[in-house]
């Protein structure tokens, strides 16, 4: 899998930026993202356009359509509905204004199921936390490679303890794999053979997992059966492991990569003085990442502190084990009140969730199929909103770890940096939807095949192993691959229709409006194959959409509904390039 001609060349970060350029005038790639060096040229700022008459018929024709989607949505979800036995013994008893609860999917069930527990977990792990550091850490904390990082102990009792709870001897299966997979950086070291059998290691431990569900104690000896026994709360480890998989990849690279030492890191760029006092390098987050810890650090505690550690070990975000490690030496100082005002938005995103679940059925609708006599609109908005859904219960889970992981003192990479629907690039999209699962991808993968160099290869083998790492099913491999179908267009559209060379036409900005119109509707019909309704459902949405002048119509009125808030989104970027907003979320 490994281009092994390019693993020492993994300094080279800069490529990981051109696997995605940008659609039109106001898509920029990120001169301040963690894994790029390279540095563009100012673009000119443009006046802004939101008083202009042009806009305001934009405003109206938004407003009209947000209003009417919502509604319709509503309206399918009525008990008046001719659907609605179909689908309603899908339905729960509620909390808010006497309603029922859609709570079917069985994703997010399980999350907000146990909010109490897990609000609960996270501030009793919080308080012992703090009250371990205040007491049995020293300060100012180890920066040498002889000092232990003492949280580190505390880290891997308590994620034991709670693993323990949520998986019972499950937990001793995933012991058992990580110290199999432990034992490949430290015997391989710098050889070229430890990136091989690394991802060789771990694609076959995902296979097994999805073929044998976990297996049992009593397949390997029937005096073991009485641990099948005891499965813990959640009974199925493997759901859980995919995430792991990351981080254990991470180590064993991070590692390699300690033989190997990107040019741009503090390590090359200090020589012989950063090893012995890191005080001399104060680290931005990029130096975290792409500078090797200390040789010492990649011992068997740190690694199964890392892995394991409680707050994102069950959904991330990612971090790096070289980054993990790097906040433990060289901690920043918390801050109390970015932290506070992001729980408060959390609890906001987590309350419009329930808002939204007790007024619109459709996740209920697409899983029982009930759109028996729909116009094509009202099935598109069964589509539209199963996705918004899913960004909304992504964002949900992906901030509360993130949260729980920053009241611990811990810079987490914000995985959602824009909703769903503000997104009309296709490789825009898939930057900031899961952008840590990005980054991971970028370094782990796309770099040491060669980057850009081998871009349309790459691309493919990095949706393919994207698919088959969120599910090994049909579906969701036709997810991917549909993704990096859609992501082919705009790639060589901005190779060709350039701003450089056609910006100054009055008609550029339009035609990048309809071109990320386009994206956004194979968007959509991509993520609702993978995540939602699957090919079936697909075939009927398409059937009624262009299969009859009613839904030719319904979806050129979309269309150009679509059109208005891509444009609306350009104005967005340039605004933000007007005041100056962190490059790193204008995709």
């Amino acid at each position: 899998m490994y281009a092994l001609n390019n693993l020492k060349g993994k300094g080279k970060e800069d490529d990981g930026d051109h696997i995605y350029t940008a659609l039109g005038t106001s898509e920029q790639s990120s001169s301040s993202d963690i894994l790029t060096t390279k540095v563009k040229e100012p673009t000119k700022l443009k006046p802004p356009l939101w008083n202009t008459l042009e806009f305001y018929i934009y405003y109206v024709i938004i407003s009209f359509s947000l209003a009417y989607a919502f509604y319709m949505a509503y309206d399918i979800s009525k008990e008046t509905n001719p659907n609605y036995m179909r689908y309603s013994r899908r339905l729960e008893p509620g909390w808010l204004f006497g309603r029922k609860v859609d709570n079917s999917d069985a994703q997010f069930a399980s999350f907000r199921d146990h909010y109490g527990a897990l609000f609960m977990a996270s501030i009793a792990y919080l308080i012992l936390s703090h009250l371990y550091r205040i007491f049995l850490v020293p300060n100012p904390p180890a920066k040498l490679p002889s000092q232990p990082l003492r949280r580190t102990y505390f880290f891997l009792t308590f994620s034991l303890i709670f693993l323990y709870v949520l998986f019972g001897n499950g937990l001793i299966k995933i012991l058992i794999i990580l110290s199999f997979n432990f034992l490949i950086p430290i015997t391989l070291k710098g050889s070229k053979l430890n990136p091989i059998v690394t991802w060789l290691f771990n694609l076959a431990v995902l296979f097994i997992n999805e073929n044998y569900d976990g297996y049992k104690f009593e397949w390997f000896n029937e005096n073991l059966a009485f641990l099948d026994s005891n499965v813990g709360l959640l009974t199925r480890w493997t759901i859980t492991f995919n995430i792991c998989t990351l981080r254990i990849i991470s180590f064993n690279m991070d590692y390699y990569w300690l033989f190997h030492p990107s040019p741009d890191s503090t390590e090359v760029i200090l020589g012989e003085s950063y090893k012995n006092d890191r005080d001399q390098a104060p680290l931005t987050e990029k130096d975290r990442i792409i500078t090797p810890c200390f040789k010492e650090d990649y011992n068997y505690i740190n690694y199964l502190s890392y892995v394991l550690y409680t707050p994102l070990y069950l959904a991330g975000p990612i971090i790096t084990f070289n980054n993990f490690i790097s906040q433990l030496r060289y901690p920043k100082e918390f801050d109390i009140k970015s932290t506070f005002i992001y729980g408060v938005r959390l609890l906001g995103v987590m309350l419009l969730m329930e808002v939204m679940l007790h007024f619109i059925y459709v996740v209920a609708m697409s899983k029982s199929r009930a759109w028996d006599d729909l116009s094509p609109l009202e099935l598109g908005m069964i589509g539209v909103f199963n996705l918004e859904y899913i960004w909304l219960k992504l964002l949900i889970i992906w901030r509360f770890f993130r949260f729980w992981a920053m009241a611990d003192g811990f810079e987490v990479q914000e995985n959602m940096l824009r909703c769903m629907l503000n997104n009309y690039s296709t490789t825009g999209f898939w930057r900031s939807w899961h952008r840590s699962f990005y980054r991971w991808i970028i370094r782990y993968i796309y770099i040491p095949l060669g980057g850009s160099k081998y871009l349309i290869y790459n691309m493919l083998i990095v949706f393919t192993f994207v698919a088959l790492w969120h599910d090994i099913s049909l579906k969701l491999l036709a997810w991917g691959w549909l993704i990096w179908i859609f992501i082919l267009p705009e790639t060589i559209a901005t190779k060709i229709f350039t701003e450089k060379k056609f910006g100054d036409r009055p008609y550029y900005r339009h035609v990048c409006a309809i071109g990320g119109a386009l994206n956004l509707v194979f968007m959509w019909a991509a993520n609702l194959v993978g995540f939602a309704i699957g090919l079936d459902g697909m075939k009927v949405v398409l059937s009624n959409l262009f299969g009859t002048l009613h839904g030719l119509i319904q979806f050129s009125l979309s269309f150009i509904s679509i059109y208005c808030a891509v444009q609306v989104m350009f104005e967005i970027r340039e605004e933000e390039k007007r005041r100056n907003i962190n490059q790193e979320i204008r995709y």
